[in-house]
């Protein structure tokens, strides 16, 4: 039996997103059938923040996807809520999703979590200044897909 993962990507986005970043978003969570051109091919071959809509997911609560434009204090932000679980052989897929996620974080700091749905311990995303971190069991994840993902992400600082 495959490990799962459960994703876990809480934050807010400008309120200047690109709509080609928010479309990208909305395909992913299943609020938009149509691919967008934005997408790229390969990078992308499927939908990764769609919920799954049976019962059975093992996620108190069931999966969730919601991005909403709301009001922040005095200004207006895209808030994204996600929670789905991850079969193990699309681990890699994550940094995609960061790096599309990364350089629109309305403001530095926590940004969701990962674990292997056993776990106790999660491994935590933390954004700053268009790029991400990310701290914990699985600390090591980026350097462990630098070589797969072809280089795509922020060097290390």
């Amino acid at each position: 039996m495959s490990m799962r993962y459960e994703m876990v990507f809480t934050c807010f986005l400008k309120d200047d997103t690109p709509e080609s970043v928010l479309n990208a978003l909305r395909w992913h969570m299943g609020l938009r059938a149509d691919r967008p051109e934005s997408v790229g091919g390969v990078e992308y071959s499927h939908p990764l923040l769609t919920p799954n809509s049976d019962s059975n997911t093992n996620l108190a609560g069931g999966e969730v996807a919601r991005l909403v434009h709301q009001a922040r204090g005095s200004r207006d932000a895209w808030g994204l809520f996600v929670r789905v679980l991850w079969p193990d052989d699309i681990l890699e897929e994550l940094v995609s999703v960061l790096d599309l996620l990364a350089p629109h974080v309305d403001e530095p700091g926590y940004g969701g979590y990962f674990r292997e749905e056993a776990d106790a311990w999660p491994s935590v995303f933390m954004f700053r200044e268009g790029v991400y971190d990310v701290t914990g069991p699985m600390s090591d994840f980026r350097r462990d897909f630098d070589a797969s993902a072809g280089g795509r992400r922020p060097a290390e600082s």
